[in-house]
């Protein structure tokens, strides 16, 4: 029977796979390596210290962000929107609430239904994206899609709403709250919210396609905020998830509610909690990532306290190497 290591290095010949898989498992790595290029025009490779965007996966540290305030006194679940936007946003309707915001949608700036992740989608130049005030323009205009609470539907706009409410009710910059709310308490010291256009050495460019040289800098904000843009590394992921239910980062009762099922996704699979996508049974839970030049997984099973994580800079590039890890270890 073949090894981990080497079931994943035939997958990652197979498919192309350009990026960092670690796998760990009670309290030991298991695995942990880096294929491909990080930077394709100069032949710099991955190592395991890469660091690589996880775009959506950002959501939970948003969401714990936000879990974090809730902690402290600065915000409540049943906050509204409106309380804090003041006159901005006119089409968020009065009784949305910052839970609302955290497990169902708003009108959505950027509706994955209707687009290719490829595409361009943004209505602003991206250069000018460089904190969550700035979104406000591209925030505008978004017919709510049902009543608050009626149902689910993932949502990115949301989440940006969700940075910019922590941002007033706190007075300090969302960036500068994840980094002291999150990382910092988690240990995670390569884990940033990184410029697009002046990407550290150690950073890799986002890919759209597994082969050329075109990237993802004209598709995406130039700074991520509360839907996506963080970087990470691998070890850090791994941190995260100790740090997370040891309760380093928010309390451990918090935690069990953020992870606590409240929406169903049956078309996907799976539940969905505050920021954290769940398993439709057990208590798998796990972080997604998905958009141009940019695909990403980092799983949790605190049952077994198994990781595993998948990080790759193209936009295809890591769904069949997670599949493997699923098969491997149910997660």
């Amino acid at each position: 029977m073949r090894s981990l290591a080497d079931a994943v290095d035939e997958t990652a010949e197979r498919t192309g796979f350009s990026g960092v898989v670690r796998v760990d498992r009670a309290g030991r790595t298991e695995l942990c390596s880096a294929f491909g290029w990080a930077d394709r025009a100069h032949h710099v490779p991955h190592t395991v210290h890469t660091q690589l965007a996880i775009a959506s996966g950002s959501k939970g540290f948003t969401a714990l962000v936000v879990m974090s305030l809730l902690e402290r006194g600065l915000l409540d679940l049943g906050t509204t929107a409106r309380s804090l936007l003041a006159d901005d946003l006119a089409l968020i309707a009065p009784d949305v609430t910052v839970e609302h915001l955290l497990r169902s949608g708003i009108g959505d700036y950027l509706d994955e239904h209707d687009l290719e992740v490829t595409d361009y989608v943004l209505t602003l130049p991206v250069h000018q994206l460089d904190s969550t005030e700035q979104y406000l323009p591209v925030l505008e205009g978004h017919e709510t899609a049902f009543a608050a609470g009626a149902r689910f539907a993932y949502n990115n706009g949301g989440y940006v709403v969700l940075a910019l409410l922590a941002e007033r009710a706190s007075g300090v910059a969302f960036h500068e709250l994840v980094r002291t709310l999150v990382c910092e308490p988690a240990g995670m010291v390569d884990t940033a919210f990184l410029r697009s256009d002046e990407l550290p050495g150690r950073a890799a460019r986002g890919y759209l396609h597994r082969h050329g040289l075109r990237t993802n800098v004209l598709h995406l904000p130039v700074v991520g905020s509360g839907d996506g843009g963080a970087y990470s590394t691998a070890a850090d992921l791994a941190e995260f998830w100790k740090a997370l239910f040891a309760g380093r980062i928010v309390s451990r009762a918090s935690v069990a509610a953020m992870l606590d099922p409240r929406s169903d996704w049956p078309e996907e699979h799976q539940r969905f909690g505050l920021g954290f996508h769940l398993r439709a049974s057990g208590d798998g839970v796990w972080l997604e990532g998905y958009d141009a030049g940019v695909s990403f997984v980092s799983a949790h099973d605190p049952a077994t306290t198994t990781t595993c994580t998948v990080m790759a800079n193209w936009t295809d590039g890591a769904w069949l190497m997670v599949r493997l890890l699923e098969e491997q270890f149910g997660l």
